[in-house]
Formats: C-alpha cells, structure tokens, sequence
C-alpha cells in the first residue's frame, strides 16, 4: 500500500510541478528522466509538443525513491485504474473534511492550474504555451481569462522614491504614479504587469 501512494503522490506532485497531462505522466518511462541533469523529457500526447522540465530536488528524491519494476517509471498501470485509485482516496478525504468540493479535482485541474498561476507570475502567454505544449495559442488563451477572472482585483506594484524633480521626471516618463510625500521625498509606483 505505501508503494501505491507513494506512486500517487509522486505523480500528483509532478502534474503539479509540470502541467503535463495525465496520459503523458504515466507514460513516462525511466529512459525519460536524467537524475544528474534533474530534467525529464515528455513525449506529447493530442499531437503537441515535446518538453524537457528542470524538476526541484525534493520532486527528484520521490522520483528516485519509487520502485523500478518496470520501464516505466509510475508502473505498468493503467490509466483508468489509476484515476480509480485516487478518486477513492479523493472520496475519503473529501468526506472526513466535510468539503465535498474536493470531489471536483481531477488530474487535469492540476494542469489548469500550473497553467493559470504561471500566466498570472509572467503574463507570458508564449510561456504558458510552451509549457504546456500546445501548438495552437487559441488553446492557450483560456488561461488568460480564468486568471484574469481568479486574481480580480489583486495588483502587484514597483514603488520608487523620488528625491530630486529629475527623478520624477524620470519616474513620470517611466509610467509611474504619484502616491504620496514621505520624510520629504515623492512616494511612486507602477503595476508589476
């Protein structure tokens, strides 16, 4: 049983990590991962892009403690039965919570997830669909709204001081905003994105 999920953790934690599809993680085989490089190499499903991801140590150490019973490196099982396993593990720990809502994570949140959080750190809608190995950007812009709409409302801001009227003037053309006097000197800032 602890193999199990140890497995499952495991490949919950790269979905996480990576944004790769489900089929794509339990696909991977041992050939694909380079502990001394700490990448692994995606072979793409739906006709998308191959990717190469730099994995965090501690992702590298659940990897390199899974069993290597098989070419591949979650095992030979498949997908539905994996899927199976962790909606009952889902069940479980949706019903001792009391938070049914748990009930609506799939595997492929995770990827909608990585996605959303990585357009909203870089707004780099390229970046995003690198990621996730997309070739048309129309799949891609989904995530542009879904983190519009989940951060509505949050902005992030560069704030300067302006001690002399050349650095204001400096701040002014650099499309930064007046927001008040300190300790005699002009307070600024401009949205991060």
């Amino acid at each position: 049983m602890a193999a199990s999920s140890d497995r499952m953790g495991t490949f919950l934690h790269l979905l996480k990590h990576t944004g790769i599809r489900p089929g794509e993680g339990l696909a991977l085989k041992w050939t694909d991962y380079d502990p001394l490089q700490k990448t692994m190499n995606v072979t793409p499903e739906k006709n998308s892009n191959p990717r190469i991801f730099k994995l965090p140590n501690n992702l590298i150490q659940k990897v390199e403690n899974l069993p290597k019973a098989s070419d591949r490196i979650f095992g030979n099982v498949q997908q539905e039965h994996f899927r199976h396993n962790f909606c009952l593990q889902r069940k479980r720990i949706s019903h001792k919570l009391g938070n049914p809502r748990l009930n609506r994570i799939t595997f492929r949140t995770l990827r909608h997830w990585k996605a959303t959080f990585e357009y909203h750190r870089t707004k780099d809608i390229l970046h995003v669909m690198q990621l996730l190995g997309h070739k048309n950007i129309k799949n891609t812009l989904v995530y542009t709204h879904l983190a519009e709409e989940l951060f509505k409302g949050e902005q992030e801001y560069v704030s300067k001081v302006a001690k002399t009227e050349k650095d204001i003037c400096a701040l002014v053309d650099a499309g930064f905003e007046y927001v008040c006097d300190y300790d005699a000197h002009k307070i600024f800032r401009k949205r991060k994105y």
